[in-house]
């Protein structure tokens, strides 16, 4: 990568794009020496940021695309036989956390926002016979479509559509079809973008808007 010609950025280049470059690689050098049991595959040039953290304690999968950043502070913890798959091309911001215990697949060009956290389980709590930290798991495998974009501080337990949008602090626990806008605790479809031929039963298109006429000019070009 070669150096800025203002050669007062060049301390911030060394420590922000060499040193980000440097650190990646031994950081992907601690992963692979610490997983060999079980399957972590990084096909392409990726950041692994400040803080990246990897837990797959039994014999999960980790499969990330090439051009995926993760910028600060990722956490994915996968247990059991859990798969999780990252598209080429997304992007996660700071203190995002995976918990994926079946199934997590992402596509590519995603964007998620600050804290954001993606989890394929629902604890059970109904039973009054034991403590509800006894009672085990439902799980539900995750699918995000490519292109979903995820604003900051939501919670994901249900799968996103192609293109859709998920406003901030939403908790998504029903899934949301494509090119949709959700927001809200439950997250609710506010707005459906797509094509007309796509559009969910009972989402409401939003309206075109119609562009405001220019003003007739006079014929010779001046100012009426």
């Amino acid at each position: 990568m070669p150096l800025p010609s203002d050669r007062r950025k060049i301390p911030w280049h060394l420590r922000y794009r060499t040193g980000q470059g440097v650190m990646t690689d031994l950081r992907k050098l601690m992963i692979r020496a610490t997983h060999q049991h079980c399957h972590v595959e990084f096909q392409g040039p990726v950041r692994l940021g400040p803080g990246f953290q990897l837990d797959i304690p039994d014999s999960g999968t980790l499969i990330v695309a090439p051009g995926v950043d993760f910028r600060r502070g990722f956490v994915c913890e996968i247990q059991g036989n859990g798969r999780v798959v990252i598209g080429g091309g997304t992007i996660f911001s700071s203190n995002a956390l995976i918990q994926c215990s079946t199934s997590i697949e992402i596509g590519q060009r995603c964007t998620f926002g600050q804290s954001v956290l993606i989890v394929d389980g629902y604890h059970r709590y109904t039973g009054l016979d034991s403590h509800w930290l006894d009672q085990g798991y439902d799980y539900v495998p995750i699918t995000i479509g490519d292109g979903a974009g995820v604003s900051d501080k939501c919670t994901i337990q249900a799968s996103i559509g192609e293109r859709a949008m998920i406003a901030s602090q939403s908790v998504v626990n029903r899934d949301i079809p494509a090119y949709c806008v959700a927001a809200g605790a439950p997250a609710r479809v506010v707005r459906y973008f797509g094509p007309e031929e796509l559009r969910p039963d009972g989402v409401t298109p939003t309206p075109t808007p119609t562009p405001t006429p220019k003003p007739a000019q006079p014929a010779d070009g001046t100012s009426a």
